[in-house]
């Protein structure tokens, strides 16, 4: 089996997922590992063999490095062998690849404080062997700065080792599409949706530099090794566009196409559009045929041919690189199981229908009243992505709790918490009020938010969300506020799951004991919130299983307003009637702070309850041309097996 150390002779040993095959579809040496820190381990292992392997000749090892969550990982485990290890960075040149202009080093959203904070203050690294590009040039010494910088790389032996990320526009650096494979370090105007994309960072779009200095396509491919990481389904289309499309000026990813020691290493999420992952039937006709993978081949062959399941035929399955699964049984029978399969995930009792068979139910019938919890990792995800389904649960009779992990106070603007303290105080004047009015009105772009802000933007949040639940016909005394520590650092830039962020998630599912879990699984979140939310969850129920009353707990994993499951995915399907559609549009509408302007928008210009709407109208109109039942809209769950 091919390794990517093993392909380009270095000896040290990365464990992909599969094996990686040149096919006719892929022209870009990749690896997809199942865990994107597992995947961070190994890349810093092949640096720090990089950088131990130029000590021993007695030379400098000279890196491109990315800015960026993607790299993040990288660094933690390159500080970790710096101090555990004894990983010398005696010898280490660096040269980041890019940074806004206009940025002063001191600003928190300045790749030199990014680069300062992950790497450079926690290793041995010398001052004058750091290079950032200079985001406070004047715009007159902009070009002799660009080609000096290029011309430094080249006086220092080039790069050993480049380290990249990827943009959604298909961005490397900052080489927005257009970009030209000779291009040196230059300054460059940045594409819209990756002002969209850094707008979070920047609490707002309006705050986001419009220019950068950039490495260019060439100075990049001049790295003697390339490695692009990849995490996330947010980046599987543009990964795909770049391993398997033809290289183009605009996508400039795929200028790598060229390079002869390059690799992506990527998540299962970052590469799940890739032909090898989501139509494997397509590459290898041996393939084994899991239910699983049968599922998901037939869903596409509906797509694909535009019919519904009952109406395929042999002749669909053959034409479509399918024949593998004609050998083993016929279409008609294929085509039966699978509709039944989809049909059975169809429930309009989300906690199970009382007195019923449930053989062939998502749910179970017992007990007929539940304990449930729904797990909300900002204070509206439980609205905007199950809303439906939290008031057939409510109405159904279950004892529902509704526990938000994180209090969501960064997503409120200075604007809004502005208005709420102004309003504090001429309701009631206090000092506690003037002095969060003259913290927001004193804030700069250096600065975060004091602890009262905080608190403050906290509790509209919290405000929103007992108004959002009480319409749904929730007690109070069934709503729970976490506040989980690894949120709260008034930044964008969250702290890693701690011991104490479990054992708060481990005691809320202690006390109330579920029958039912309904937890966020959508990984796709652009600021990883839902992602370390989830991995709290998962740790606490692996401490709890031996727990009897976990014998009897189920969790269900619902998207939030990212992405939806796949059709084939879905093993619990909520239908929605008009009515209650809009029951939830008003629900959502209760969190007024994330409405008309939210801040943390992504690349969907439409509001929250918008995305919601369409996403799970779209689900209803899947399973309506599957040839199932035509409901208004639906709600889509995946169970988690722990």
């Amino acid at each position: 089996m091919k390794t990517i150390l093993e392909k380009n002779g270095v000896n040290i040993r990365y464990k992909p997922v599969g094996q990686f095959e040149e096919t006719r579809f892929e022209k870009i040496h990749n690896v997809i590992f199942t865990d994107s820190n597992q995947a961070s381990i190994k890349v810093a292992e092949e640096i720090a063999a990089l950088i131990r392997k130029k000590q021993g000749a007695n030379k400098n090892c000279v890196l491109g490095l990315a800015t960026g969550s993607s790299p993040i990982r990288v660094y933690e485990e390159l500080v970790r062998m710096h101090k555990e290890d004894g990983l010398s960075f005696h010898n280490v040149i660096t040269f980041n690849l890019d940074e806004y202009l206009p940025m002063e080093k001191d600003n928190r959203q300045s790749y030199w404080y990014f680069m300062h904070e992950h790497l450079f203050n926690h290793v041995n690294i010398a001052p004058e062997n750091i290079h950032i590009p200079d985001g406070t040039l004047a715009p007159n010494k902009v070009i002799d700065y660009c080609i000096a910088y290029d011309e430094k790389i080249k006086k220092k032996g080039g790069l050993d080792f480049q380290l990249l990320g990827i943009g959604r526009t298909g961005h490397i650096g900052f080489n927005e599409p257009g970009s030209h494979y000779n291009s040196g370090t230059r300054v460059i105007t940045l594409d819209h949706i990756t002002l969209l994309d850094a707008a979070p960072a920047f609490l707002g779009i309006d705050n986001v530099p419009r220019k950068a200095i950039t490495m260019g396509i060439s100075t990049v491919m001049s790295a003697k090794r390339i490695v692009l990481l990849g995490w996330g389904e947010n980046k599987a289309n543009i990964i795909k566009k770049t391993i398997e499309g033809k290289i183009s000026p605009q996508v400039p990813a795929t200028y790598l196409q060229d390079h002869k020691n390059c690799t992506f290493v990527l998540d299962t999420g970052a590469g799940s559009q890739l032909t090898r992952n989501k139509t494997p039937w397509l590459v290898d006709e041996s393939l084994e045929w899991t239910e699983t993978l049968t599922s998901k081949a037939i869903v596409w062959l509906c797509d694909e041919t535009k019919k519904s399941i009952l109406s395929l035929t042999d002749k669909d399955y053959n034409d479509n690189g399918m024949s593998g699964l004609l050998a083993m049984e016929d279409s008609y029978d294929l085509n039966i199981k699978m509709f039944n399969k989809l049909q059975h995930t169809i429930t309009g009792w989300p906690g199970g229908k009382p007195n019923a068979d449930d053989s062939s139910r998502p749910e179970r019938a017992k007990p007929a009243r539940k304990r449930v919890i729904i797990f909300s990792p900002h204070p509206d995800d439980d609205v905007i992505s199950m809303g439906g389904t939290f008031d057939r649960l409510i109405e159904q009779g279950h004892d529902v709790h509704v526990v938000y992990q994180t209090s969501g106070n960064i997503a409120v603007s200075d604007t809004d918490a502005l208005r709420y303290a102004e309003i504090s105080k001429r309701i009631a004047p206090s000092e506690e009020a003037q002095n969060i009015i003259d913290s927001i009105e004193q804030k700069n772009d250096s600065s975060f938010d004091s602890l009262e802000v905080r608190k403050l933007k906290g509790n509209i949040r919290q405000g929103e969300s007992y108004a959002a639940v009480r319409y749904l016909g929730l007690e109070d005394s069934k709503v729970h506020f976490l506040n989980l520590p690894f949120y709260e650092t008034g930044t964008i830039k969250k702290n890693n799951l701690s011991e104490k962020d479990i054992e708060i998630v481990q005691a809320i599912i202690a006390d109330i004991k579920p029958h039912q879990i309904f937890a966020a699984g959508d990984l796709a979140d652009p600021h990883g919130t839902h992602k370390v939310c989830l991995d709290a969850i998962f740790e606490s129920l692996n401490r709890l299983k031996t727990e009897s009353y976990m014998d009897d707990c189920w969790v269900w994993l619902y998207r939030g307003a990212w992405h939806e499951w796949d059709v084939d995915e879905i093993e619990m399907a909520v239908p929605m009637s008009p009515s209650q559609v809009l029951k939830k549009r008003y629900a959502i509408f209760c969190h007024q702070s994330q409405k008309d302007g939210v801040m943390f928008q992504g690349d969907d210009s439409r509001e929250f309850w918008m995305r919601a709407e369409e996403r799970n109208k779209n689900t209803a109109e899947r399973y309506r041309a599957l040839g199932l039942s035509h409901y208004a809209a639906m709600e889509a769950f995946v169970r988690y097996k722990f």
